[in-house]
């Protein structure tokens, strides 16, 4: 089967920051909306999006945080939204359609990593909740004010796809939750949205693609505990990182989706998983967590899985 999966050569790497892959671009007069932009990779997105000219929508769960978060970095605004709660979701959604503005890039980038189980709105697990279906409901519901010919819908997948396609047959974990394999499959989720979201977005010249950042130190680990942390290699016993060569800074961790965002190099391009700013290549045969695996970019899986988004959300832009 042929696949678009493989690099570009872009001339960046896993070391590039965000601010590298806006070297040279002006995005004065752009608006970006960056879900979970006041923490981790999504704050250092929002900063490099206003360096490079930008004004930033950061829609978050908890305003005054965001806001002391964000003291000091200037043409940013705040707005309250629960990716859990629907009804949040198209509060934040109506308020900014009211604003009667335009938005060139939304960031998908909030998400939860390895909760305890977790159940919101009407008993749907959180991980997949929260990092796919309030993503696919904000995006469903701003795609009014997407600027055609030009806007770009990154949605923050990971290398985490790895450890689980969409489990068709319990999507919602009501037996046997695994917290890991959760995850996977949100991230899985979040691929799959880039896949078929850029198949029906891309007459009106609006693109998708799915990013996985790299491995970073952020608040995204709080619910994994010292002793998985020791036991994945991470950390040593006194809390040290084994090797910090593995990680990624959050400002590299923000390069990709910055990169998916602007870059003119993905002019013509869409539906793409991405890393290290570049496209990412098929998942290799011997398990290694590199590169992508075929069930994350697979278009009849893509098109099920929105089919079941929209049933469970009841939104959907693309049917009248």
């Amino acid at each position: 089967m042929t696949t678009a999966q493989h690099k570009i050569g872009s001339g960046f790497d896993a070391r590039s920051t965000a601010d590298d892959v806006l070297q040279g671009i002006d995005l004065s007069g752009k608006l970006a909306i960056v879900t979970g932009g006041y923490s981790g990779i999504g704050l250092e997105t929002t900063r490099a999006f206003t360096r490079a000219g930008a004004h930033v929508v950061v829609p978050a769960r908890r305003p005054a945080d965001a806001r002391g978060a964000l003291d000091g970095v200037l043409g940013v605004e705040v707005d309250e939204l629960d990716l859990g709660d629907l009804e949040s979701v198209r509060g934040f959604a109506e308020r900014f359609l009211a604003s009667s503005r335009s938005v060139d890039f939304v960031i998908d980038s909030a998400g939860i990593m390895a909760c305890p189980e977790t159940r919101v709105g009407p008993g749907w697990e959180a991980q997949f909740a929260i990092n796919h279906l309030g993503h696919f409901a904000l995006v469903n519901r701003l795609w009014p004010a997407l600027e055609p010919g030009g806007a770009r819908v990154v949605s923050v997948s990971s290398g985490g796809h790895h450890m689980s396609g969409i489990r068709w047959d319990d999507v919602q974990w009501e037996r046997g939750y695994d917290k890991w394999q959760a995850y996977g499959q949100a991230k899985t989720a979040n691929a799959l949205f880039a896949v078929h979201l850029d198949r029906l977005a891309k007459d009106f010249g609006v693109r998708s693609f799915a990013v996985h950042p790299g491995v970073i130190i952020t608040p995204l680990l709080r619910h994994v505990p010292e002793a998985e942390r020791v036991k994945f290699g991470w950390f040593d016993e006194d809390g040290n990182l084994r090797d910090p060569d593995l990680f990624k800074t959050p400002q590299q961790g923000a390069a990709t989706h910055v990169w998916a965002a602007n870059s003119p190099q993905l002019e013509g391009l869409g539906g793409l998983y991405l890393e290290d700013c570049d496209v990412a290549e098929p998942a290799p045969a011997d398990g290694e967590m590199r590169g992508v695996k075929d069930w994350a970019t697979d278009a009849g899986q893509a098109a099920r899985l929105w089919e079941l988004s929209a049933e469970l959300t009841g939104v959907n832009a693309f049917v009248a």
